[in-house]
């Protein structure tokens, strides 16, 4: 995936209306990548290479659904809290 391509799904996500957050509370691969903003901070070619890195590598939290990876929001709030230098 290209940063245009992130970029442009930044634009078209949804949310469930009883979310106080513009993302869902399950993301998926693509809103995770939004929701860590790795098209600003990554040099990658394909931000879902990144994505895998952090499952395997740093333990992100995900479930499995229908044979997609979900990413739950809380549960990525918590794992971000533990990755934070302190």
């Amino acid at each position: 995936m290209n940063k245009e391509a992130a970029n442009q799904a930044m634009n078209t996500r949804t949310a469930p209306l009883s979310s106080p957050s513009p993302f869902p509370d399950l993301m998926t691969e693509q809103e995770l990548i939004t929701y860590l903003r790795i098209p600003e901070v990554s040099t990658a070619q394909d931000y879902h290479n990144v994505v895998n890195n952090l499952v395997k590598m740093h333990d992100l939290p995900r479930i499995k659904l229908c044979h997609k990876r979900l990413y739950p929001r809380k549960a990525v709030l918590q794992w971000i809290d533990k990755q934070t230098i302190r």
